[in-house]
């Protein structure tokens, strides 16, 4: 089995083009399904049904998984075996009669805007490193991107005078995010003042860099956020996607469409984008309000 393993990522890769990320979490994924298949002395995947799947899912959930991952050990299953029947290795597809649990029905952690406001205000703009944090919050915050899509922001990718992003996210998608002119200052403040303090090499691409002039990694750039987060006497949990939720739901908020999130976001799926109308039920009633002919 772990053969099929090694051939559903080259299939991962190829045929699907995701991202290294995603292919990691779901080739992780199938390695520890297929390690628990051995554990109950099963060596074909061939003969794998829904019962056994289900009770690996509850195995995961008693081990206290959170409903979000288990979720998506759940997509990866789907996907390993729709890929085996693809290939010939089953005959049956015995997951195509399985929901996937709903996402959109557990709600992110989401900054108010005055916690956001203590957050921009959290790093020390007296020096180089606090200036660059505070361009790293604002484009976060302004633009929803994803941290690891920040991470990989090169200078190339700003257009400033289009007042615009190109962003490449899941899949190598590439969309185009507008920035608000409060975000463009930001950004030419520390392109002018900041950025060339840490770039030691003029070949270097990549927008924010670490004090020895590196690329800044997806972990360091969570752990600046989660520093800032505790100085700002933030007390809600924190995650990498906080501020690109907090995005979303104020946009929501504001009475922008869905559909537009769900482009500014770079969500392949309007079921993702939905999880933020059930953070804001009071856009509904105005909606109903505003629509409705008994109103």
């Amino acid at each position: 089995m772990h053969n099929l393993l090694a051939n559903f990522q080259t299939f991962l890769s190829i045929e699907r083009g995701l991202s290294i990320n995603t292919r990691k979490a779901y080739t992780d994924d199938i390695h520890q399904f297929i390690e628990a298949l051995k554990a109950k002395k099963i060596t074909h995947i061939g003969i794998v049904d829904r019962k056994q799947i289900l009770d690996h899912l509850l195995t995961l959930k008693t081990n206290g998984m959170a409903v979000s991952s288990i979720s998506r050990h759940l997509v990866s299953i789907k996907i390993f075996f729709r890929y085996l029947l693809q290939e010939g290795v089953i005959l049956k597809n015995v997951t195509d009669t399985m929901d996937t649990p709903r996402l959109w029905k557990i709600l992110p952690d989401t900054l108010s805007t005055q916690e956001v406001a203590r957050l921009l205000q959290a790093p020390d703009l007296r020096t180089p490193l606090g200036v660059r944090n505070h361009a790293i919050l604002e484009l976060l915050y302004a633009t929803g991107m994803r941290v690891s899509e920040l991470a990989n922001l090169k200078r190339s990718d700003l257009h400033l005078n289009e007042e615009c992003i190109r962003c490449i996210g899941k899949g190598e998608k590439e969309r185009i995010i507008p920035v608000s002119k409060k975000t463009i200052k930001t950004l030419y403040h520390y392109l002018e003042e900041i950025h060339p303090l840490l770039c030691f090499d003029p070949q270097n691409p990549y927008l924010f860099l670490t004090r020895n002039g590196n690329k800044l990694s997806r972990q360091r750039l969570w752990q600046i956020i989660k520093n800032l987060t505790q100085k700002a006497e933030i007390q809600k949990t924190i995650t990498p996607h906080t501020l690109r939720h907090s995005f979303a739901s104020h946009l929501l908020q504001n009475g922008a469409p869905l559909r537009i999130i769900q482009e500014l976001l770079g969500h392949a799926d309007i079921a993702t984008t939905q999880i933020y109308t059930h953070v804001d039920p009071s856009r509904l009633k105005s909606i109903h309000q505003h629509f409705h002919p008994r109103a």
